[in-house]
């Protein structure tokens, strides 16, 4: 399976990019994740990855999005972005995930990309904006892969996404992205309306045969102002996930990725772990995309590392999380969320500035933790992979020696009250 992916990737991805790739994500990566280990030693936490959403415009409309696509935009200038990711190159990062909105509706992303050829960027896009001149213009950048969202098929996706066409729009801009020889991927965010067609061997098989090189499945979080709860996974949906994702591995020739379990199969946060942070389309720094308050903001004088590095908010949040569960804290704990804003005195960061209604409204989800039904990986190269570059760094130390600790139940809404302390 690894020979055949990687002569798959090598034979239809451009050579310049694969040594940017192999250089800036790869080796680069790897060092600066070294780096993080290093800084947990003292007490420092500094993401070796960063997440930027640069802008809420959307031309979509999908359900159950916490972004406000339908507000006037807000987006980080050109200066700022650089200033932030020349900060934190500083510091040893060179691999940025950039977000929106849609971040080909910032009018300066490619020159953006093109500021920093020593860094590598995966940029999360519905594809529809992705011309066969854009695609060209990635091409010659060599530092970028695009990660196309698809949500289901033609009658799915329009539903799921708010728009006519939206599939076909969607693979043109995918084959633009492959035709130009980019490293190309597909996201899909698995609900109720997709899981049966797109968490399949043939899905996958028409990936491969499409010429995608890997695959990114998250799972719908009902969150935001227009909560979808009916869209959720079951919890056996949710492990039927995880079996699927570490069986595929081992099996095609496509690269999966996943970003809330190690090699043994344990669930983590990479928020909690402190290996990833968000930053919004207002410049606040965030614990992750899904929770909108801060305290900080990149403009701060210090520097984005600085910034982080001294946050009591990002602090508490990760503490406090890992007592709390190996999944998502949000899902799992909203009222535990309204307290830790509260607290801190946390500024709601979205454009509606509805966030904190949007917490007390909310039931508890069951969310990534499959307590006591874990399932390690299976192939030797993502087990080798996670073991020793993306696991929980010792985050969740409150647990008993065997990474197990009994979830304490929600309280009820009524009786949900602000953190001690």
């Amino acid at each position: 399976m690894i020979i055949s992916l990687a002569s798959r990737i090598f034979a239809t991805t451009d050579k310049r990019l694969l040594m940017k790739m192999a250089w800036n994500f790869g080796f680069k990566g790897a060092r600066s994740v070294q780096k993080f280990k290093s800084r947990l030693k003292q007490g420092e936490y500094f993401p070796p990855f960063l997440y930027l959403s640069i802008l809420n415009s959307c031309n979509l409309r999908c359900q159950g999005c916490w972004v406000d696509v339908d507000k006037p935009q807000v987006k980080i200038e050109l200066d700022e972005l650089n200033r932030l990711v020349n900060d934190a190159k500083a510091h040893g990062n060179s691999f940025f995930g950039v977000l929106g909105g849609e971040p080909f509706m910032h009018p300066e992303l490619l020159d953006f990309l093109a500021e920093h050829p020593d860094c590598f960027f995966q940029v999360f896009t519905n594809g529809q904006l992705i011309t066969d001149k854009v695609a060209k213009q990635l091409r010659q950048l060599g530092n970028v892969t695009p990660l196309v969202s698809i949500e289901g098929t033609e009658v799915v996706s329009d539903e799921r996404r708010g728009k006519p066409n939206v599939l076909s729009r969607t693979l043109k801009g995918l084959d633009n992205c492959l035709e130009h020889k980019l490293l190309t991927g597909v996201a899909t965010s698995l609900c109720q309306t997709n899981i049966d067609d797109l968490l399949t061997e043939k899905w996958l098989r028409t990936l491969i045969e499409r010429g995608v090189h890997y695959a990114w499945y998250h799972t719908y979080r009902p969150v935001g102002p227009q909560i979808h709860p009916e869209l959720a996974l079951r919890p056996d949906q949710a492990r039927k996930v995880r079996q699927f994702v570490v069986d595929m591995r081992a099996k095609l020739p496509i690269a999966l990725i996943d970003a809330y379990y190690d090699h043994r199969g344990e669930a983590l946060c990479p928020m909690v772990t402190g290996i990833s942070h968000h930053v919004s389309p207002g410049g606040h720094i965030e614990p992750c995309p899904i929770i909108q308050f801060a305290t900080d903001k990149i403009t701060d004088e210090r520097g984005i590392y600085e910034t982080m590095t001294q946050s009591a908010f990002l602090q508490d949040f990760r503490k406090t999380a890992s007592e709390h569960t190996r999944g998502c804290i949000v899902l799992e704990r909203p009222d535990v969320v309204k307290a830790l804003a509260e607290k801190h005195g946390a500024v709601d960061t979205t454009i509606r500035k509805t966030a904190m209604a949007e917490l007390e409204a909310m039931e508890p989800h069951g969310s990534q933790f499959l307590m006591h039904d874990e399932i390690p990986e299976k192939h030797w190269m993502y087990r080798l992979a996670k073991k020793f570059f993306y696991h929980d760094f010792g985050a969740y130390t409150t647990f008993d020696a065997n990474g197990k600790k009994p979830l304490q139940p929600a309280p009820k809404k009524e009786e949900a009250t602000s953190l001690a302390s």
